[in-house]
């Protein structure tokens, strides 16, 4: 969200409980690694910190019952007034330690402009995997008297934070310009493009879906997935992880569009036999636990899991981590090539002299095929 801006971020989550339940929000401002600012609320908001979500619908026509809620930020009650990282938290009757979810929120205040390039990686023996970022920071109204200190730029790839990479040390400083250009930095895995899947309609299959059944609840079953770890690069559209819920059968996705449990298979081998499958992506939240681990077996070779999803398009990518969420090769099943689309985000934070908090001064988007803003 830009600084001051008309513009709104909004939140909608569903509960699947059942009764009623009284639902509260609030924003923490966050240090630029996200933790706690040394900032109380009559400092980075203009009013209230924290109020009831008065914003709620029961679903209608749908299999899982469950109630809709909505919350619009910046609204009457709950304004940022500075910029930076902000943890917007949503739990139960007004006590914050009943937390239900969390989720990142950045509020921008662009004091700075970025020039960016993406070219193949300098470590030869990966140059067909690996793309590298370049960039620069532009900033001749603002003066920066030690970038080493005050300056912490972050690089996410399709805004994962898991894999995302800082930079505090500029290679060149110059008049109004700090470069970013060393050999090593920003050198990411180009990955391959996402697998997906297409529920929007629970009467009619989509390319990716086996069959539909229903009992007390809907199940999806997918195709099988094979493993994308090849040596040759395939290139196909999709929405570099993002999901959206969508609902072809009904009138209105947020409160008829129901829940369905998706059943993916992945007809691979086990990298070893100390680790874990997971699937990840935007509607996850790029998570790794025990919620999204797939089972493995070892008569068929395949894995299994089974996710309760509302209705939507979906993107998703299959790795290997350790039990605690630890990647250990993130692309042993999906491959990686430099040919993959890909959109990468910069965000630059500022810790003026004296001041108690990073401010958020700067953002830009780079997609790796054109150069540009990227979808």
């Amino acid at each position: 969200w830009v600084l001051g801006s008309s513009e709104e971020i909004i939140l909608k989550f569903d509960d699947l409980r059942p009764g009623n339940h009284s639902l509260y929000y609030s924003l923490e401002h966050c240090t630029a690694e996200w933790q706690p600012s040394n900032l109380s609320p009559i400092e980075y908001l203009q009013s209230f910190s924290e109020d009831r979500i008065n914003n709620y619908k029961n679903s209608f026509n749908t299999y899982i019952a469950y109630t809709h809620y909505e919350v619009k930020i910046p609204n009457l009650t709950v304004i940022p007034k500075i910029s930076g990282n902000y943890l917007l938290k949503v739990y139960e009757d007004g006590d914050s330690r009943r937390l239900l979810l969390s989720r990142r929120l950045y509020v921008l205040e662009q004091k700075v402009q970025l020039g960016a390039q993406i070219q193949q990686s300098n470590n030869i023996a990966e140059r067909s995997k690996r793309q590298k970022l370049n960039f620069s920071i532009f900033h001749p109204a603002l003066n920066i008297q030690n970038p080493y200190q005050e300056i912490k730029v972050l690089v996410m790839q399709n805004g994962r934070i898991d894999n995302a990479q800082w930079n505090t040390k500029p290679l060149f400083v110059r008049n109004n310009e700090l470069v970013y250009s060393d050999l090593k930095t920003n050198d990411f895995y180009g990955g391959n493009e996402f697998r997906n899947f297409d529920t929007r309609s629970l009467r009619f299959k989509s390319q990716y879906t086996a069959g539909i059944s229903l009992d007390s609840l809907y199940h999806t079953q997918l195709f099988k997935d094979i493993s994308w770890n090849t040596s040759s690069y395939t290139s196909q559209f999709d929405e570099n992880g993002r999901f959206f819920i969508l609902n072809q059968d009904g009138n209105d996705e947020d409160y008829d569009a129901d829940y369905t449990w998706v059943n993916f298979t992945l007809d691979a081998l086990e990298p070893d036999t100390h680790h874990y499958a997971y699937i990840v992506g935007d509607f996850n939240a790029w998570q790794k636990n025990i919620d999204n681990r797939m089972e493995y077996d070892v008569s068929s070779r395949q894995f299994h899991k089974s996710l309760l999803l509302k209705q939507g398009v979906y993107n998703y990518h299959y790795t290997w981590a350790d039990e605690n969420g630890i990647a250990v090769d993130d692309h042993v099943f999906d491959g990686s090539f430099f040919q993959t689309e890909n959109n990468y985000q910069i965000l630059v934070y500022y810790q003026r002299p004296g001041s108690r908090y990073d401010e958020l001064i700067g953002f830009t988007q780079i997609n790796s095929l054109n150069g540009t803003t990227g979808k």
